[in-house]
């Protein structure tokens, strides 16, 4: 099969690989689409040593189980299932977990892949697969929301919120923000070109940077960089919650001595439960989470202009999503 690889920094290549073999317990999935994270863009720029080349990225994905028919979006995270936190239902939290497009697992940036049972999710006849590939990065949206929502000191429709970042897992916080009762959501977004199209998104308002004034009771940094975390603990009230969902960089930006003296409540969010992502997928397909008509699709095959077009600033939207060629 013809897959899309990372071979060195800033370089994929379509390449002839191995079709995957499922297991004892798993199923083959045909892809019929993949979302591009900033996970992936990371690698491709040769920041995440967790991913190196030569290796197939990818792990938003939705598709066909092979054999069956059944229409089905994948959750990539692979737990134990049987440590602590998983017994705890707090599997994004297990020792043993790994993801696809990490090795030893190859990702969805290919026609096939092979995942277990376990890890797949059915999506109705009437949803669209593209829009199923987008459970994985609204799942981490939704996570970082629940976690907040315990923290708060105030219900979320009393709350004024403020989402940092409008990319996808930016604009899936806000979604998700509005699926939880918050109605006075904020999205901060300094891309121009961008943020004109979450002006055309339900439920939330797109403002530039600089421009948020006030504080907020609950901010979800998507991004994760030392200013935005800088930013953050300037605008949280007190006794307000800052969730951390962005994995740009580790170090600096977060005012200690303030969060202190005004106990805001600083939470770091990685990924999502199985919980989680049943319920974000439950609510995609019953429309909770909007139309989800914001994404760009592309074909695979074209995946190395795609990655050099977002890393130009060159993508208006805040998802691109892969077809891959179908194949016999």
């Amino acid at each position: 099969m013809r897959a899309l690889v990372y071979t060195g920094v800033e370089t994929l290549e379509m390449r002839d690989v191995p079709r995957p073999v499922a297991g004892v317990g798993q199923s083959l999935v045909r892809i019929h689409a993949s979302g591009l994270c900033g996970s992936d863009m990371h690698a491709y720029l040769g920041h995440d040593e967790r991913r190196p080349a030569p290796l197939i990225l990818g792990h938003e994905a939705a598709g066909v189980v092979e054999g069956s028919g059944r229409r089905v979006t994948i959750n990539p995270l692979v737990t134990c299932g049987s440590c602590d936190a998983c017994k705890r239902g707090r599997d994004n939290l297990c020792p043993d977990r790994m993801i696809i497009s990490m090795p030893p697992r190859e990702g969805a940036f290919a026609p096939y892949l092979a995942i277990a049972d376990t890890n797949l999710v059915t999506v109705p006849e009437d949803v669209p697969l593209k829009k199923a590939a987008l459970a994985e990065p609204l799942a981490c949206g939704w996570h970082a929301v629940r976690l907040a929502e315990e923290a708060a000191d105030r219900p979320l429709d009393q709350a004024r919120c403020a989402v940092i970042g409008g990319g996808a897992i930016g604009v899936g916080a806000a979604l998700a923000l509005r699926a939880f009762g918050a109605v006075d959501i904020t999205v901060i977004e300094p891309n121009d070109t961008r943020r004109a199209v979450l002006d055309g998104i339900d439920g939330f308002t797109a403002i530039g940077a600089g421009a948020f004034e006030g504080a907020a009771h609950v901010v979800i940094d998507a991004v994760g960089y030392a200013g935005t975390r800088a930013d953050a603990s300037a605008m949280a009230n007190p006794g307000g919650v800052i969730a951390h969902i962005g994995l740009g960089d580790g170090d600096g930006g977060l005012d200690i001595r303030r969060m202190t003296l005004q106990e805001i409540t600083f939470i770091g969010s990685y990924t999502y439960t199985m919980a989680d992502f049943h319920d974000t997928a439950q609510a995609i397909f019953d429309g909770s989470l909007g139309a989800l008509d914001w994404f760009e699709a592309r074909p695979l095959s074209e995946g190395a202009t795609a990655f050099s077009d977002l890393r130009a600033g060159r993508v208006a939207a805040p998802k691109i999503i892969f077809i891959p060629d179908q194949e016999e």
